[in-house]
Formats: C-alpha cells, sequence, structure tokens
C-alpha cells in the first residue's frame, strides 16, 4: 500500500502536495482501495428487483403518485438542462469513474422527503450533487429541513470544482457540505445530531464502507426513519446489514441509469430503501 502511494506521488506530484492537508482521508481511501480488491473475490451479490417497489413506497408513505411523480420530473429535466449548459457530463462513470445518482434513486429520495417532511438528513457521497439537489429542493418545498452531506475532497483540480454542480449556486443554506471521509467524518456528525430521519449512503461502495456507515446511521436513525442504500448489487454490504439487524421493511429497486452501465450484471444496478419500524 505504501508502494502504491510512492508510486501516485510520483506521477501527481501537485494531487501528492495537495493531499498531505489531509493525511489520514487517504489513507483511508488507499485501505479501502485494498479491502475492495480482496472483495472482489466473492461470487457477486444479485438479489432480484421488487418490480412494484415504487408502489409499494407510494403506499407505505400514503402519498398520491402522480403530483409527486409530476414534481420531480419537472426538476429533473431543469437539472439535466443546467448541467448540459454548463457542459458537465451526468450518468454513469461521469465523475471520477463514478456514477450520479440516477432517476429512480432520486425520484424514491423526492417521494421520501416530501412524504416524511424530515429535519435531520444525512448522506455521504456527493459527486456533482443530483441526489444532493432533490433533497434540497423537496426541503424548500416542504419548508424546513436540513441536509449534511459527507464526500472527500477531490484530489484534481478540475474534480474539485464541479462538486455539487447540479445543486447551482447559491448554495442553499440548510446544506452543509463537510470534507472527508465517512470514516472520518460520520461518527462525530451523527453525536452532534443525536438522532436523524433519513440516510443516504452512496460514498465507497465496499462491504465494510457500507456496513460500517448503515450500522452507525442505523442508532440514530428515529423510528419510522428510512435509509436509502445505492448500488447495492456491486458488494455485500446491504446483505450483511440486513441479516444483523431486525425492525425494518426493505425494497431492492432497479436503477434507471440515463444510459446503460455496462459494469452491472442487469446494465442499470441496483439500490435499497430501508423503513425503519415505528
Amino acid at each position: 500500500m505504501i508502494s502504491a502511494a510512492l508510486q501516485y506521488a510520483a506521477r501527481h506530484p501537485s494531487r501528492a502536495l495537495d493531499a498531505l492537508r489531509d493525511p489520514l482521508s487517504i489513507w483511508d481511501t488507499l485501505y479501502d482501495r485494498m479491502i475492495q480488491k480482496r472483495e472482489r473475490r466473492r461470487p457477486d451479490y444479485t438479489p432480484e428487483a421488487d418490480p412494484d417497489w415504487e408502489e409499494r413506497l407510494a403506499v407505505g408513505l400514503n402519498q398520491p403518485g402522480g403530483a409527486v411523480s409530476e414534481e420531480f420530473e419537472q426538476i429533473w429535466a431543469q437539472m439535466i438542462a443546467e448541467m448540459e449548459a454548463m457542459e458537465i457530463p451526468t450518468g454513469p462513470l461521469s465523475f471520477y469513474g463514478f456514477n450520479d445518482g440516477d432517476r429512480g434513486f432520486a425520484r424514491a429520495i423526492w417521494r421520501l422527503v416530501r412524504a416524511t417532511r424530515p429535519l435531520h438528513v444525512v448522506e455521504t457521497g456527493v459527486a456533482h450533487g443530483v441526489t444532493s439537489r432533490f433533497i434540497l429542493e423537496a426541503m424548500g418545498r416542504n419548508g424546513a429541513g436540513h441536509l449534511w452531506s459527507i464526500d472527500r475532497r477531490p484530489l484534481d483540480p478540475a474534480m474539485r470544482a464541479q462538486v455539487g454542480a447540479a445543486v447551482g449556486t447559491p448554495r442553499p443554506r440548510h446544506w452543509t457540505l463537510i470534507e472527508g471521509t465517512s470514516r472520518r467524518r460520520l461518527p462525530g456528525l451523527l453525536r452532534s445530531l443525536g438522532s436523524i430521519d433519513l440516510f443516504i449512503h452512496d460514498s465507497l461502495h465496499t462491504e465494510r464502507n457500507v456496513l460500517f456507515e448503515l450500522s452507525r446511521a442505523w442508532k440514530v436513525l428515529k423510528p419510522g426513519g428510512a435509509m436509502v442504500v445505492d448500488d447495492v448489487d456491486s458488494n455485500w454490504g446491504f446483505d450483511s446489514f440486513a441479516k444483523r439487524h431486525v425492525g425494518f421493511r426493505a425494497m431492492i429497486c432497479e436503477a434507471e441509469p440515463i444510459r446503460p452501465d455496462e459494469r452491472r450484471f442487469n446494465r442499470k444496478g441496483l439500490f435499497a430503501i430501508v423503513l425503519k419500524d415505528w
């Protein structure tokens, strides 16, 4: 691992110097990449998606579908147009080789925020801020709530300038962006908040990291609260969480990427919604 770090520094000296501002986060990243290589030796996790997940979610939230869908589609079209005007790509592999939040993932979160009117929402992973945009827009229409987003600061200055681009400017006052890895920043944030209403995982997709985030968020998630977990088919983290915890309903949902994601077994990917029992 140290050898890999030295090789990277030799290839990218300016980025290596910038990394010295937060060496612990860089160490986390290198270690997690090593863990990721180990995890890839396991068989793929390919659960069956629920084709009626959106109907089940709407019924569970006592939320009619029409008006909410219309709201979402208007904002989605506006956001895509804004990103195109800025000449910023969206969709699979559009941010450092990572994906933006897809249409299905964003729509599920939009429904949750509009229906449950959460006051404390925490997400890990920001990238272009597609998911952040919909959380913040929904909170704005609700007239309440605050979003805390955790993500590691990109070393590439060009990518750094694109963080949160989908949210637009000026940045909403009900948004706090926290730089760093979830392993370093999430525990302290959750302690300071005491409880949360909604948690979204969309950061490093390893079993180790997913289980770390979900287990900690679950402890402070209010009864009736929800968690949304992106890319559950990319590792065994969600499966491990589900086997270790009780008191929830879960839905496996098929993603709706802007274009096919050839890396995924179904060319789309999967995400999960967890509703904590009252």
